[in-house]
């Protein structure tokens, strides 16, 4: 097996498994570290060990790849993986609207994101770094955020396009977290709550009203804030009348998010049949902020059928053309 792929595939399984951040950076690292080298410079192993960025157990992996057979590091992740069932909607989804990059608090380069979407086979991904007001996850200036469109728009091609896109952060008054001409060139809109979440009722509904009924949203993210496990520990849902929230983001078409995280499994059941009977719109997203995580789609995927949301419903089922529609459409 080629060791760098062997590689590479591990750091992508333990993004999948949402393991250390650092074993995942660990085996990229090594990946990076041989990159280019031919077979008999891989196979000095005085010189190899001796190379930044290559410690025992990925020295292991390289060796056992050259042996000619599967790393057992990598066997073990893909034995783990393997027992994940697939929906009949997950291969309906033709991409992704809830992506990070090292730009904010993702682990990897926005070409990387865009590589791994592409291996998924997306049609289409929006990478959605954070707002500058949550400076915990590097959120992004306006000066920042104009750069990076620059970057995103030199990213599409041969059948794949890359929106530009923020998670923006819904402020305490229900105000959005970035300058209303910026939120306006781009391509998707994704708002949500990352503070604050144990106001109490009535200001927390006033305030995903708002959110929901401004004229820049697109999805409505992770809309409770709950954790329910991970190494974050666990976090209540918080506490607003979902009616009224629903019936905003129906009223201006603004798609209720499906976290595909599954720390947070956000809505919870009871509050996605609720959205399904008020009428809205749904968006199933990764929620990414490695490459391996792109694939928790079919997390949200195997919810979203099991809770019979019809495929139709679902904006990253659409083609481009019909979700950029969608993203065009009158505003109030």
């Amino acid at each position: 097996m080629d060791p760098h792929e062997a590689l590479t595939e591990i750091a992508t399984l333990l993004e999948r498994e949402r393991s250390s951040r650092y074993k995942s950076k660990a085996f990229r690292a090594a990946a990076d570290a041989i990159a280019g080298l031919d077979d008999a410079q891989l196979r000095d192993a005085a010189a190899l060990r001796r190379r930044k960025g290559i410690g025992d157990s990925t020295f292991a992996v390289i060796q056992e790849a050259l042996e000619g057979g599967v790393p057992s590091y990598l066997a073990d992740l893909r034995e783990r993986a393997g027992g994940q069932r697939r929906s009949t909607l997950r291969p309906l989804l033709r991409g992704d609207l809830h992506s990070h990059s090292d730009w904010s608090d993702g682990l990897t380069s926005i070409d990387l994101m865009v590589g791994a979407a592409r291996a998924l086979g997306h049609e289409y991904l929006a990478l959605t770094d954070h707002s500058p007001r949550l400076r915990v996850a590097n959120g992004l200036s306006p000066e920042r955020l104009r750069e990076q469109l620059d970057v995103v728009s030199g990213l599409s091609g041969d059948g794949f396009t890359l929106l530009s896109g923020i998670e923006v952060d819904i402020l305490e008054d229900g105000a959005l977290d970035q300058e209303p001409e910026l939120l306006d060139r781009l391509d998707v809109v994704v708002a949500s709550a990352h503070s604050k979440l144990r106001m109490e009722s009535r200001p927390m509904t006033r305030r995903l009203v708002a959110a929901a009924s401004s004229p820049h949203v697109d999805v409505l993210g992770h809309v409770t804030g709950r954790l329910v496990e991970g190494s974050r520990g666990t976090r209540p849902p918080s506490t607003f009348e979902p009616q009224p929230v629903f019936e905003a983001c129906a009223a201006h078409g603004v798609a209720v998010e499906i976290n595909s995280r599954p720390e947070r499994q956000d809505p919870p059941d009871e509050l996605i049949l609720l959205a399904l009977e008020v009428g809205c719109l749904f968006s199933i997203d990764s929620d990414a902020h490695a490459p391996g995580q792109l694939s928790l789609l079919d997390h949200g995927a195997e919810r979203a059928e099991r809770l019979g949301v019809p495929a139709d419903r679902i904006v990253t089922t659409w083609p481009l053309e019909r979700l950029r529609e969608w993203t065009d459409r009158p505003r109030a």
